[in-house]
């Protein structure tokens, strides 16, 4: 019973903005240290953002300045306000818990393009 389901991506042009949405069950967000990530079109993972409980964030420098992590505790989801994209952005995002570290979601693909 422990899920995430990741949502909002999709097809945007350089420049542009989409927030991404991951609601979880079986999930306390209030305790779990919250992470995204992407896997980019050559198959590499890496880490976009991370939210610990005590609310302090951590960004790829490649995104600081344009991406915010935030979550909704009452909720138990989590958020990527994604501003300014361009292209290297690409890619499919997934949320991630901690105390959860063998669970995925299905992903949410954003493509950023002319």
């Amino acid at each position: 019973q422990v899920q995430l389901v990741e949502s909002g991506g999709g097809l945007v042009q350089p420049g542009g903005s989409l927030k991404l949405s991951c609601a979880t069950s079986g999930i306390d967000v209030s305790i779990n240290a919250m992470t995204w990530y992407r896997q980019t079109p050559e198959n590499q993972r890496e880490m976009v953002a991370s939210l610990s409980s005590s609310g302090d964030t951590v960004y790829a420098p490649s995104v600081k300045g344009r991406f915010a992590i935030s979550k909704d505790n009452a909720k138990n989801m989590v958020f990527l306000q994604m501003n300014s994209l361009v292209p290297e952005d690409t890619g499919v995002y997934y949320c991630h818990a901690h105390r959860h570290r063998l669970t995925w979601g299905q992903g949410t693909q954003v493509t950023v393009s002319s």
